[in-house]
């Protein structure tokens, strides 16, 4: 079949079990010879074909609403509603999204980055739908790891007790991004043993119905019976004692199972969730045999071999430039810790955790938990390193306000993915966690401008004892700058100034840095000095430097890879306020108040007015008149 001429769903209504097998392997081979080239979400999607393929044959997309939980499975529904010929552009500017997107198709019906929100989005829909008096499914469709997180448990609680008409699909893959942990994980484990469940409760009930009524007393014990039977089965359903009616284990590969199920599901009142059992990678050997997580998104690779097309770097990752130096500081220090919410492979975290198994811990989807856990690690004078993406930092602000800052205590966050993150797009980039952190009470926020002054930051955070602490940092590599081999602590709240001059100063930090230089390169040649300012520390303001350089009422440009409101450049203006330079020239650039997409970090920055040719322009702008005609 031609999946380019795939417009909608509908032709699916009319395939049977074969044609419905040689569509999954075309599928297959389509996404395994797509993001060879583009990178993606392979495993998710390879895992998910026969699923998705029997949802919409099934149900009838976009009057029956399906919502994609985290997302990074919706590749096959994309193919399936007439984008397959927009896949050369997956993840890429202005290209096609790697997450469902209203504005792309009126079947991606909810938008997710962020993983176990579809149940409570699930359940506003139903509403809505009961209000309305309309008659559609829907059906979440989320998997395995996203149930640790805690909104979804939060869910679930509020549709069994609900009873509203909701289809969940369980898609039990055992893994998120790396395996699974928790109590959780070990319930699925166990139900997926016990298939005769549902089969052994389904001829019970066709028996009970057999025997003769002989009064209200066999009647009023036939539940018991089955559940009973239940607990003899299913050691603790956990499902079905929230509510819900349990189907499962159901061969994700296997329409004929898939089909019945469905049609089981459609037919019963009240809340179901469907326990399907897929193959992250099926189909595809190298994503099939990886237990680690290195197929749940990946880029470049070759296909006759699974060797990952890796560009060549001299410099360390971000990530490991960080864990490592955690993991040599652990050794001489006992109280170090380290935590993640199910990012050890994205953190490079595997090994402190092979060296420090019981002082590692990986908690599951569970930002919320993982930093207010931090902070009760803290009280009792432990030195807990909490490893977290600065998009999923954004899911624990309470906890960071409310159980870290106010209590003051000291827990150093290692912000990952700090800035803009590229291909991943709107849901993932790293742009708000400088004005969330800025204006917590005892909070210091810093970020180092390259591997070198990261290790000794590093080092700082945990050697600190004032409170808690947080170094932003990008994704991607270093830039082999060389290393010391002493570690030393950086004075908090101090700045270093990179390049002296006399027109203008330039105040930055981190992956602008390099912007901020060339920029002022490009000012001298027209005559114009400009100072460029390494504010590595964001929170705390270094004070008596910032009061000097605004003291000489020359134009201030701040840079930062960060929103503008309430950032960086915000806290530059708000203290020349406070120390009254109400003439002070200063302007600001970042990120504006709009979310930005998908694509190359370089192509997005040009976007938004943030390459060194383009700050070179405004800062040029800024000087008195007869500096500009020198």
């Amino acid at each position: 079949m031609d999946l380019l001429s795939i417009k909608d769903p509908s032709f699916l209504k009319k395939m049977n079990h074969t044609e419905l097998e040689e569509l999954s392997l075309e599928i297959r081979k389509f996404l395994i010879e797509k993001l060879s080239k583009t990178g993606g979400h392979i495993g998710p999607n390879l895992g998910v074909v026969e699923l998705t393929l029997a949802l919409h044959k099934c149900f009838n997309s976009p009057k029956d609403k399906i919502l994609w939980d985290v997302g990074h499975q919706s590749y096959v529904h994309k193919i399936l509603t007439g984008r397959a010929d927009q896949f050369d552009s997956l993840r890429q500017y202005k290209g096609l999204c790697g997450f469902p997107k209203m504005s792309e198709s009126i079947h991606d019906v909810w938008e997710t980055g962020h993983s176990s929100t579809s149940l409570s989005a699930a359940m506003g829909m139903a509403i809505a739908r009961d209000i309305k008096g309309e008659s559609n499914f829907v059906i979440p469709v989320i998997g395995d790891g996203a149930l640790t997180g805690g909104m979804a448990l939060e869910a679930l609680n509020h549709i069994g007790d609900s009873q509203k008409n909701i289809t969940v699909i369980l898609n039990d893959n055992e893994m998120s991004i790396a395996p699974n942990v928790g109590a959780l994980h070990n319930v699925l484990s166990k139900l997926r043993t016990a298939g005769k469940y549902k089969w052994a409760k389904d001829e019970l009930e066709y028996l009970l119905k057999k025997i003769p009524a002989v009064g209200g007393k066999l009647a009023a014990t036939a539940e018991k019976v089955k559940d009973s039977l239940k607990y003899l089965l299913v050691s603790g359903v956990f499902f079905e004692e929230m509510g819900f009616t349990y189907f499962g284990p159901i061969d994700g590969h296997d329409f004929n199972d898939l089909f019945e199920n469905f049609q089981y599901a459609k037919k019963t009142e009240g809340p179901v969730l469907l326990h399907v059992i897929t193959k992250k990678g099926k189909g595809y050997s190298p994503a099939e045999d990886d237990r680690i997580g290195t197929w749940h998104g990946i880029g470049q690779y070759k296909i006759e071999t699974g060797d990952v097309i890796k560009s060549v770097a001299s410099a360390p990752s971000w990530s490991s430039l960080v864990s490592e130096t955690v993991r040599k500081l652990a050794r001489e220090d006992e109280r170090v810790v380290a935590i993640t919410p199910a990012m050890p492979v994205g953190s490079k975290l595997e090994k402190f955790a092979e060296e420090f198994p019981n002082r590692f811990f990986d908690v599951g989807i569970a930002e919320q938990h993982a930093t207010t856990m931090a902070a009760g690690l803290a009280t009792q004078k432990m030195k807990p390193f909490l490893a977290i993406y600065s998009t999923f930092l954004q899911r624990a602000y309470d906890q960071l306000l409310h159980d870290i800052c106010r209590q003051n205590l000291n827990v150093f966050i290692g912000v990952d993915r700090a800035g803009l993150v590229g291909a991943d797009g709107e849901t993932h980039q790293g742009v708000f966690d400088v004005s969330f952190l800025r204006h917590l009470p005892n909070m210091v926020v810093m970020m180092p401008k390259d591997e070198n002054e990261g290790q000794h930051m590093v080092y700082t955070a945990v050697k600190y004892d004032d409170g808690p602490i947080a170094m932003r940092f990008p994704r991607g590599n270093g830039y082999g700058v060389p290393m010391d081999s002493k570690l030393k602590e950086i004075p908090i709240g101090t700045w270093e100034i990179l390049r002296k001059g006399k027109d203008a100063t330039i105040l930055t930090f981190g992956t602008t840095i390099p912007m901020a230089m060339e920029a002022a390169l490009m000012l001298e040649k027209k005559g114009v000095s400009v100072q460029v300012v390494n504010a590595r520390f964001i929170k705390p303001l270094d004070d008596k430097m910032l009061y000097q350089i605004l003291k000489t009422g020359i134009p201030v440009l701040t840079i930062e890879e960060a929103v503008l409101q309430g950032g960086f450049g915000s806290a530059v203006l708000e203290y020349a306020h406070d120390q009254e330079f109400h003439h002070a020239i200063i302007d600001r650039v970042g990120i504006p108040d709009k979310f930005i997409e998908h694509g190359n970090v370089s192509e997005l920055l040009s976007e938004i007015g943030m390459t060194s040719e383009q700050i070179a322009l405004k800062l040029h702008s800024m000087l008195p008149e007869k500096k500009k005609r020198a």
